[in-house]
């Protein structure tokens, strides 16, 4: 079982400020497209298939995997990704709150497996371990709030 968390402030010194809602909007934009998001050709195809009120199904082409992913969304709050089909099974959460100092907080927060693979085993804790580093989720994190505000700036969110 891979297990990974991290946590970074919304509006860091230095950078244009975020509200809530617009952050908000970033991460549902980045749930029904995330090609806007992610590096250049690493996300080949995201076609929303379903959708209603309280989710979308989204199938997608993610570093050659295909993938199908329920998401569903708590509006302001929280957008998570279950994993229907692709090398990975379980949840990925993206989470907007306020932190103890009253400052609006981004996390991430996963609970997978690996298809095919032995729980626990190398190629779970390779995963492990990437997640954590410095170019997993939190860097997806950091990337995700700075595409929103580029969006914003172009007056496309």
């Amino acid at each position: 079982m891979i297990y990974s968390s991290a946590t970074i402030p919304v509006n860091p010194e230095g950078e244009p400020r975020l509200t809530r809602e617009q952050a908000w909007k970033g991460l549902v934009l980045k749930a029904r497209d995330a090609r806007l998001f992610l590096p250049p050709g690493l996300c080949t195809r995201c076609d929303v298939v379903e959708e209603s009120v309280s989710h979308i199904v989204r199938e997608a082409t993610i570093a050659g995997a295909e993938l199908r992913e329920i998401i569903t969304f708590e509006p302001q709050r929280k957008v998570t990704f279950f994993q229907a089909t692709g090398p990975r099974e379980g949840a990925i959460i993206n989470e907007l709150f306020e932190g103890a100092d009253g400052t609006l907080q981004l996390r991430f927060y996963c609970y997978l497996g690996l298809r095919g693979h032995a729980p626990n085993g190398p190629e779970e804790r390779a995963e492990q371990e990437w997640m954590s580093g410095d170019q997993g989720y939190k860097s997806a994190l950091l990337s995700t709030l700075k595409r929103t505000r580029e969006l914003l700036a172009e007056g496309r969110l």
